[in-house]
């Protein structure tokens, strides 16, 4: 039996409206750079592989990075076995199985559409969780296929990525400004402090669009599993098992926590507002909320 997790009409429309004022900052981002006198040919050239690059290969790049091991049914016929029975629920394509080994327990999706997503979990979350609780995770991660929310963040994060690169390698490349004219030095500074903006304003969208994904991916492993409870213990035993892995792997993962169910970091200090998810204790209380309602339907 199907479950429906429907469409979420919230993160649809945040989606939508990330990516309109996305697309207008980096129309904006894209004029003062041919302004400044950047090739408009060259520019175009550029963006246009990179962007490529990132569509088509950012799942591959995130695997390669992480030292994700894609396995088999024979390799791993119990992790294979929800996840297909996860997908069939979902009425998704089942997607490709990953491992990573590694002690910290987490899981995360990847890939630019359902056809070609790939589900990974680490050995550190298939040591840590019981059964129901890792069909919860895995309920979690199919839901960020199922929503597409994956390759919204991939597009939207391309040249937030080209505006931080500019900034942090401004003084590197320009910051002396010998032997330039006043109207070089200009252009070079508007490009910097334009990049900068454009870098920040992506930083925080993209952040906010980032965290109500997450709600939502809860709500649709909440359904899939008909069981909120078991991904709030998952939840719980995930967080509290980082204070207990070493710094060196937090700091190798942080990269991609944007991609993880719960971000690799060491406590809760980090303020909400910069963080890619929201605070565990929001995703217990919402998913406590979810576990009400559900109970009412029945």
């Amino acid at each position: 039996m199907r479950r429906q997790l429907g469409s979420d009409a919230g993160l649809t429309a945040r989606m939508f409206l990330t990516m309109f004022l996305l697309a207008a900052l980096y129309l904006f981002f894209l004029a003062v750079l041919w302004q400044a006198g950047v090739s408009y040919t060259g520019m175009i050239i550029f963006v246009g592989i990179m962007l490529a690059v990132q569509y088509y290969f950012s799942d591959r790049m995130v695997l390669w990075s992480m030292g994700a091991r894609e396995v088999s049914p024979r390799e791993a016929p119990e992790l294979h076995a929800l996840v297909e029975r996860l997908a069939a629920l979902a009425d998704l394509p089942k997607p490709r199985v990953a491992i990573v080994d590694t002690p910290m327990p987490n899981a995360f999706a990847t890939g630019r559409n359902p056809a070609n997503a790939v589900v990974a979990v680490t050995t550190g979350i298939l040591e840590r969780l019981d059964p129901p609780e890792l069909e919860a995770v895995l309920g979690h991660e199919l839901s960020h296929i199922k929503n597409r929310d994956m390759t919204v963040l991939t597009l939207a994060s391309f040249f937030a990525t080209v505006a931080s690169f500019i900034v942090q390698n401004f003084f590197y490349w320009g910051g002396a400004f010998s032997g330039r004219d006043r109207d070089e030095r200009n252009n070079t500074m508007l490009v910097y402090l334009v990049s900068l903006v454009v870098w920040l304003v992506s930083y925080f969208l993209i952040r906010a669009l980032s965290r109500y994904r997450e709600f939502a991916a809860d709500r649709g492993a909440a359904i899939l599993t008909g069981s909120p409870g078991q991904l709030a213990s998952a939840l719980v035993k995930i967080s509290s098992s980082m204070a207990r892995i070493p710094d060196r792997d937090l700091r190798q993962a942080e990269a991609f926590n944007a991609f993880f169910i719960i971000p690799a970091l060491n406590g809760n200090s980090i303020m909400e507002l910069f963080s890619t998810h929201p605070s565990l204790e929001r995703r217990l209380a919402y998913l406590r909320k979810l576990e009400r309602e559900m109970e009412e339907w029945r």
